[in-house]
């Protein structure tokens, strides 16, 4: 990754290559359902610009399908590989500890197959990768960049209702990895105390790098609402993204139904879409929500729509009136800055990274809880005040702006660079 160019297996690279490992889930699935979600997003639009700059990207996750190619062309300089390790179907993500060893036994069998010095960099995403990401780092020689996305003893001290605890064995784990990482990138600063002060990481090798947006996809577009099929006149109250405890769905029907008790002509106008798929402990009741919604007396208004492609997806924020974000913990939000790219203002739960993304008052509003009651007045206002909306539109735009993933890509191959350093000087260290 020094720029000066490489000559492998006789391929002149002027960037360099890098090992990506996302073993839990493949960037190829669709977000919103399953374990795919924001970090699916991160490691494919993170990958396209690295390829986009000369970096060769190989991304290795397990197979989910013996239907699927050992390896994917997934886009101009990406390539995906298909690691066989337990079975197909079946494997919650609790029980994917126990195929650590098969994965990296086959992640390492691939890399024999080049000369050695073929990778310059492995950059794992969450801590199951990272456990490989150690392993393989110290059998090819080369640094470790880690992403943690989630943590445990953060998720852990901000449980929703009937959420289940992290385990312990993913707090011990994390903390290895965290141990090992040549360097850790966080999306916040938050996120970067968070690695210093509950896992002990060393703060020299902690660098913040904001995840980033499409900006060429999610803008504002006109004749949303027609193409997905909202009345022009509609208040649209949106949320979006898994259905699970964590990110809270059932505060914004909560929410909804006391909004209609203090304004009953509210619920001619309304449509409340949840746009998703059951995902972690949500998938123990996937039909949850919709009881929820029937108990409080809103199958009227609520629309629950399957996950849907980016392309469709932003046709949904567009025709929003706001999105509502009321998740436990997110370690960036990026529901938050898609929906704000299009002009629409966002309701959000004043914690992790939501605190980066929204700005309070310019691009949203934050709510310092999880109680209905106050997302019920905060998005009142909002509804009610159209100007006051218009002006967090603009802003929206605007903040969202700040986030494009051509610069996640531009400092995190800063990162890596001080990931050779960082390594380059542990193993001068030792030789003393």
């Amino acid at each position: 990754m020094d720029g000066e160019g490489h000559v492998i297996g006789g391929a002149r690279r002027e960037h360099g290559r890098v090992a990506m490992i996302s073993l839990h889930t493949s960037p190829l699935d669709q977000p919103g359902t399953g374990d795919a979600g924001g970090m699916n997003v991160y490691v494919v639009e993170l990958a396209k610009r690295l390829a986009a700059r000369g970096t060769a990207v190989e991304i290795y996750t397990r197979a989910t399908s013996s239907s699927l190619p050992p390896s994917v062309q997934a886009y101009d300089g990406v390539t995906v590989h298909h690691v066989h390790a337990g079975p197909f179907e079946g494997l919650t993500k609790g029980e994917l500890p126990g195929q650590l060893c098969v994965f990296a036994r086959e992640v390492l069998r691939a890399e024999a197959q080049h000369a050695q010095g073929y990778y310059d960099v492995i950059h794992s995403h969450y801590w199951l990768s990272g456990q490989v990401g150690a392993l393989v780092r110290d059998r090819w020689g080369v640094p470790l960049a880690h992403s943690m996305h989630t943590m445990a003893k953060v998720k852990n001290e901000s449980l929703a209702d009937g959420d289940t605890p992290e385990p312990e064995g993913r707090v011990i784990g994390e903390e290895q990895v965290v141990e090992a990482a040549d360097m850790l990138i966080a999306n916040t600063d938050i996120e970067a105390k968070q690695l210093v002060n509950l896992y002990d990481a060393d703060p020299t090798r902690v660098e913040v790098v904001h995840p980033g947006v499409d900006l060429s996809v999610f803008r504002p577009v006109s004749g949303a609402r027609k193409r997905v099929g909202v009345p022009e006149d509609a208040v649209v109250l949106l949320f979006a993204g898994r259905i699970q405890p964590l990110k809270a769905p059932d505060v914004l029907l909560r929410a909804v139904a006391l909004m209609i008790e203090r304004d009953p002509s509210l619920r001619r106008r309304l449509v409340v879409p949840i746009v998703g798929g059951p995902s972690g402990s949500g998938l123990d009741h996937p039909e949850s929500l919709a009881q929820l919604a029937s108990s409080l007396g809103l199958d009227d208004v609520v629309r629950f729509v399957p996950p849907v492609a980016q392309s469709t997806l932003v046709d949904w924020y567009a025709a929003a009136t706001l999105v509502c974000v009321p998740s436990y913990n997110e370690s960036f939000g990026l529901v938050a800055v898609e929906a704000q790219a299009t002009g629409t203002p966002v309701v959000a739960a004043a914690v992790g990274g939501l605190t980066t993304v929204v700005r309070d008052g310019v691009s949203g509003l934050l709510v310092d809880s999880h109680d209905p009651a106050d997302y019920a007045t905060v998005m009142q206002r909002v509804v009610g005040q159209p100007t006051f909306r218009e002006q967090l539109s603009r802003g929206a735009v605007r903040q969202a702006g700040e986030f494009a993933w051509e610069r996640t890509a531009d400092r995190t191959v800063e990162v890596y660079r001080q990931a050779v350093r960082a390594m380059r000087d542990d193993l001068a260290e030792l030789r003393r």
